[in-house]
């Protein structure tokens, strides 16, 4: 990983998106998001002052669900444990990184 891309994520780790710009941005439906948000599928999207955000790392997370229930026709449940094992998979990659180990 190079030394640019671990900025960029880092800087998108503190980003917040509306449910309209992560929607355009992961080029989905509004409804589609919205109706994963309320079922709890995004466990970072909070609101604030009756507007809904979502941290920049949901933008990842809501690409690979939109993948997965396309690709393997999975239920959105399906898409959000598949989308959180890969995220732990991730999560530890970089930590194997940094112990020098990978």
């Amino acid at each position: 990983m190079r030394d640019d891309e671990v900025l960029i994520g880092s800087l998108m780790e503190e980003t917040w998106l509306t449910v309209e710009q992560l929607a355009a941005a992961c080029t989905v439906e509004q409804t589609w998001l919205k109706c994963r948000m309320e079922e709890g599928l995004f466990p970072h999207a909070e609101s604030v002052a009756g507007v809904w955000r979502l941290s920049g790392s949901s933008m990842l997370r809501a690409r690979r669900m939109r993948q997965i229930e396309r690709d393997f026709e999975a239920a959105p449940e399906l898409a959000a444990l598949v989308a959180d094992m890969l995220e732990e998979i991730d999560s530890l990659r970089a930590k194997l990184r940094c112990a020098g180990l990978l």
